[in-house]
């Protein structure tokens, strides 16, 4: 075992090794079945030597996970190929080997959205759950990151069976926590993003399967236990890091679908009486910041995802810390309610019956009620009321957003979510457009300053003497006028003086 781990290690090892692979992807295409067999065999040993030859790394492994999926031995048979990798999957239990098969999985379910599905409909799902609960003491954490990777990717496209979604029990949903609570030595993932999305997309499962229950009266079963809420209900305090790093994931992603992944757990939360104070009253600020900012983002066309932001803004500003003075970002958001409800603002769309009825119901909301009261202006004309969109009747807005509601809002994953500043559209960039052309507009046709006349009529009609100075220094007193003539007076009070006689 020493001279073959001397071997593989050595630059001439490495060579042989990718020799090998080459050869085994490029079996001819019109081989028998037994062929492809012994060519996937070769294919999952290379592989899996060369996962033992990097303990740090997967980046081989992926390599020739890559390699096999580009070749004409996949590309021609790929549906024997799969289902062949499949069962492997559902047999495999040594290491190596199942990282080089989680490995093409991953990547095969990347380019064909056929495959998780199918992963799916073959009992991938409890295989993966065992797989990760069995690896908690392994001390390699690649292959367990690998496959908590593949159960998010194969759950977030399509439902899971209802009776693979019941083995997940309380244990694990504990076990998950733990991980993300526990000190992480992981440069690349610091903040457990594996586990996370996890937790996240377990959660939309629930979800789903709660409104099944809710649709299908007639149906016997009993309401499945999402048991994520109840653990964070249970043992909340225990696991705040979750509750930090779901706001953070929240802050940065860009991805539609995990961002609705998100604010469907975080309404479960702000609805749930035992989960209100979960989080710190920090981190609800900074999740109300990010809100407001991401509604006042959105671009028109994800209406959807501007649905499930007021969707959970309500609850977030009526259960939770935030519903205590002093209020944090009043203003603000009555700013963001009017725009919404279809202010004159030229950068948004007009306003659909649903965002009137959320924000209707967010200002429902006793304190910011009470806030916008204060602020009260004039009382409006009577069609102003209908044109904000607070004229509906009680019947047209609900009292509360179902579980359905949220939980039937989707994305298909790697849709990301556009930005209306980015875009140069928003409220704010239009403003620095708008005036950076106020201001050049303004220099164009800027006129010169009038002159200052010398005089009110315009010129002087007496000049004003110089004062002039002698060879000693002294100035001289300007020259007496001439005397004036004898003519109309202007006041005719006093006689006009009598004319000088000249002595003879």
């Amino acid at each position: 075992m020493a001279d073959f781990d001397e071997a593989s290690t050595s630059p001439v090892g490495e060579e042989r090794l990718w020799s090998e692979l080459n050869e085994c992807v490029s079996t001819e295409c019109d081989s028998t079945y037994e062929t492809i067999d012994n060519a996937l065999r070769t294919w999952l040993d290379v592989t899996s030597r060369f996962r033992d030859r990097d303990s740090d790394s997967q980046d081989d492994v992926l390599v020739c996970a890559h390699s096999l999926l580009e070749s004409p031995l996949f590309k021609q048979n790929n549906d024997y190929v799969r289902t062949q990798i499949i069962h492997s999957l559902l047999q495999e239990d040594e290491p190596a080997p199942l990282h080089a098969i989680a490995s093409l999985l991953f990547l095969d379910g990347r380019l064909d959205e056929s495959t998780f599905p199918r992963m799916i409909s073959e009992d991938c799902f409890p295989r993966l759950l065992e797989l990760i609960i069995s690896g908690q003491d392994d001390k390699d954490p690649r292959l367990h990151r690998l496959l908590l990777q593949l159960m998010y990717e194969m759950s977030r496209v399509e439902r899971l069976k209802l009776d693979d979604l019941m083995l997940v029990d309380d244990a694990f949903i504990h076990y998950l926590f733990r991980i993300i609570e526990g000190v992480s030595d992981d440069v690349q993932d610091p903040y457990h993003y594996p586990t996370i999305r996890v937790l996240l997309v377990l959660n939309e499962q629930y979800m789903l399967a709660s409104t099944d229950a809710v649709t299908d009266p007639t149906g016997a079963q009993v309401p499945l236990t999402n048991r994520i809420v109840k653990c964070l209900s249970l043992h909340g305090p225990q696991f705040r890091t979750f509750g930090e790093n779901i706001i953070l994931l929240l802050n940065r992603e860009t991805e539609t679908s995990l961002q609705l992944l998100i604010l469907k757990l975080l309404y479960l939360l702000f609805t749930t009486k035992a989960t209100y104070e979960y989080f710190y009253t920090n981190d609800l600020r900074v999740l109300l910041d990010v809100i407001i900012r991401n509604l006042m983002d959105l671009p028109d066309e994800k209406i959807s995802l501007r649905h499930t932001y007021l969707r959970v803004m309500y609850p977030l500003l009526a259960h939770t810390q935030l519903n205590q003075p002093p209020h944090y970002k009043s203003e603000e958001i009555v700013r963001v309610l009017k725009i919404l409800r279809g202010s004159q603002n030229a950068h948004f769309a007009p306003t659909d019956e649903t965002t009137l009825r959320l924000v209707d119901r967010v200002t429902k909301v006793k304190w910011l009620e009470e806030s916008m009261e204060e602020r009260a202006t004039p009382p409006q004309s009577e069609e102003t009321p209908k044109y904000l969109g607070i004229s509906l009747s009680p019947s047209q807005y609900a009292s509360s957003v179902s579980v359905g509601d949220v939980a039937g809002v989707r994305e298909r994953p790697g849709v990301q979510t556009p930005s209306r500043h980015a875009l140069g559209t928003g409220p704010g960039a239009a403003t620095e457009a708008r005036s950076h052309e106020d201001i050049i507009k303004a220099v164009k046709t800027k006129k010169p300053l009038p002159a200052v006349p010398k005089h009110k009529h315009g010129t002087p009609f007496v000049q004003i003497p110089q004062i002039q100075v002698n060879g000693s220094g002294k100035k001289i007193p300007p020259k007496a006028p001439p005397p004036r003539r004898a003519g109309r007076l202007k006041s005719t009070s006093e006689p006009p003086p009598a004319e000088p006689t000249i002595p003879e």
